[in-house]
């Protein structure tokens, strides 16, 4: 059942996702569109936080209760359908413009090689980053209460919403390729500290780090795709790059399980840094006239 609700809620994460980041496209002028995402990135991190730590506070008062806390999360679902209802308007532009089949291999064909480049450091580089699940039992394994441990995630996403607009908007006036290889210099960091973590202070920390390479990388690759795609192919362009990166999550989160059951926790992190390497390796082999500069 726990499966299944979590599949479903990746399929509707995967709904959204594509025709989301084509309209902030299709809205914001070319010159602020790293602001624009990573505002967007941002505000969706706010309720990503607020929302543990509201669970956190029911756990502790309902006494673990999770059916009750599931109930309350249907409520802010609903309010977005809601609002997707009746207070969002698509640009007349966008409307009026007659778009092809998406789904035709001719289109895939119209989007450049340094899109595909885009498509490839994003799907090695998620190969790096595994689900933020590990980060949870991670902090299981600090023996700390079951109440708090929900409080990870907060952490994390308190930092990346904090940091997504502004690498956001440096992202504006800054190399993508450079800004992109930073964060991966931080994921490594982060994989180090929590590899090597035997307390909660320095948990919190590697949990810090991973929260800031979320907000230098996430709303960069969103523009970098952008940046590469025609504007009546930018849905088909984000569908295809989340498509790739969904299934580089999902091998890299079962090849992160193998090896935390295999070797322990620490070899998992220890393997993310070491794609992180790859990843920043072939930054350096990608053709100048690909790079986003």
């Amino acid at each position: 059942m726990v499966f299944s609700a979590r599949m479903i809620d990746r399929v509707g994460k995967g709904i959204r996702g594509a025709p989301r980041d084509a309209l902030v496209a299709d809205v914001t002028p070319p010159e602020i569109r790293g602001a624009a995402y990573g505002l967007r990135q941002a505000l969706d991190t706010v309720g990503a936080f607020l929302g543990p730590l509201l669970a956190v506070l029911l756990m502790f008062i309902w006494a673990n209760d999770f059916h009750a806390i599931f109930w309350v999360a249907v409520i802010p679902a609903v309010l977005s359908i809601l609002l997707l209802g009746f207070g969002l308007q698509e640009p007349k532009s966008a409307i009026a413009h007659k778009r092809s089949n998406p789904l035709k291999r001719e289109n895939l064909k119209k989007l450049s090689a340094a899109y595909w480049w885009v498509v490839a450091i994003g799907s090695i580089f998620t190969l790096a980053r595994f689900s933020e699940a590990f980060l949870v039992l991670r902090a299981q394994q600090m023996e700390i209460p079951l109440y708090t441990i929900p409080l990870v995630m907060v952490a994390m996403n308190l930092v990346y919403s904090l940091t997504a607009y502004p690498f956001g908007k440096l992202s504006d006036s800054m190399s993508h390729s450079k800004l992109l290889q930073w964060g991966l210099l931080v994921l490594i960091l982060a994989d180090i500290v929590l590899a090597l973590s035997g307390h909660w202070s320095t948990l919190l920390i590697g949990v810090a780090l991973w929260g800031i390479h979320m907000g230098m990388t996430q709303g960069l690759l969103a523009a970098m795709v952008a940046h590469t795609a025609p504007p009546e192919l930018r849905g088909t362009a984000f569908g295809m790059f989340n498509l790739m990166s969904g299934l580089a999550l999902l091998l890299a989160s079962t090849g992160a399980g193998v090896l935390w059951e295999t070797f322990g926790a620490a070899s998992t992190f220890y393997a993310g840094a070491i794609i992180c390497v790859v990843t920043l390796i072939g930054m350096r082999v990608m053709p100048s006239a690909y790079r986003q500069d």
